[in-house]
């Protein structure tokens, strides 16, 4: 057998091998079940959003229907007509509305962003007096909800004189614990060799943070982004805003859905629209996530 065949058999055995040690231990019963458990989990979670979109399609008469069906047998839109004939009636518009919270969304989501992104570089990658100590707060921080908070935030928000105003509900949102602690545990995984070599070749400090760690935390922004969002979209902002006009389409959708029986169509439309928005950025930014990760990993 000549030189060049022995190598071949060799790489052949070789590849052999690899490909046995590499095929899962598991028969076809257990991909079978492995799979139908799967198919089950997915219908599980998928099965209220079907449910409520079949709601909202469906007429009145079968919105009261006992035991209800879960598909609509006689689907209409007349639920999100009449919703936005309601709307349409109100001294302030739908798209008053509608561009409050998307202001509060996308200014709130903004801000969080780059103040959690500034201050995680810091703390991931800088030692300074009380960095550890700044960080446990943080993370102290993450144990209050909202209502704990509510009362000193009102006060601190009423002497600034902000109360009444976007930026009620926009400044909070910078400061949230979340952002701050996800950025900080993505960054440091971030190889330092790689900020260090920016900076031996002349980056300043703003050049690395922006043009070679955000790109690389990319899914944790993103993830970021994805929270950020669902909870301004979904924030009545009742407690800081008084002003009809500067209400937020949730704050708007709600008062509809309360207003009984009648409303019932009108109801199921609401949950419809108002869960629209953070699917779709979900599905948008999971994508993201998914393609990042799969690309982007470093080490160092």
């Amino acid at each position: 057998m000549s030189k060049k065949k022995k190598q071949e058999t060799v790489e052949a055995v070789y590849h052999k091998k690899l490909v046995k040690r590499r095929k899962p231990n598991r028969s076809i019963a257990g991909d079978i079940g492995l799979y139908v458990f799967l198919f089950l989990v997915a219908v599980v979670m998928f099965f209220p959003i079907v449910y409520a979109v079949s709601n909202a399609l469906k007429p009145l008469d079968e919105l009261f229907k006992f035991p209800p069906k879960i598909l609509a047998q006689n689907p209409t839109l007349d639920n999100f007509s009449d919703l936005f004939v309601t709307l349409g009636k109100s001294w302030v518009t739908f798209s008053r509305y509608l561009f409050n919270t998307v202001f509060i969304t996308f200014m709130g989501t903004f801000g969080h962003l780059i103040v959690a992104s500034m201050g995680a570089f810091v703390l991931a990658k800088y030692d300074f007096p009380g960095n550890q100590t700044f960080f446990k707060l943080v993370t102290v921080a993450m144990m209050f909800t909202g209502y704990v908070t509510q009362i000193p935030n009102y006060l601190i928000l009423n002497k600034l004189g902000w109360i009444d105003t976007y930026w009620s509900i926009v400044i909070p949102a910078f400061a949230s614990p979340m952002g701050l602690f996800l950025m900080k545990q993505f960054m440091e995984g971030l190889p330092t060799s790689l900020i260090e070599a920016a900076q031996i070749d002349g980056a300043s400090v703003w050049k690395v943070f922006s043009g070679i760690v955000m790109p690389n935390v990319k899914p944790a922004w993103m993830t970021l982004i994805i929270f950020s969002v669902q909870g301004l979209w979904n924030n009545k902002a009742a407690t800081y805003i008084y002003s009809e006009e500067k209400k937020t389409l949730v704050y708007a959708m709600q008062q509809i859905q309360s207003g009984g029986i009648a409303r019932t169509g009108q109801g199921a439309a609401v949950l419809v629209v108002l869960m629209v928005v953070p699917i779709a950025i979900f599905i948008f930014s999971e994508s993201q996530i998914l393609e990042t990760m799969a690309s982007s990993g470093l080490k160092d």
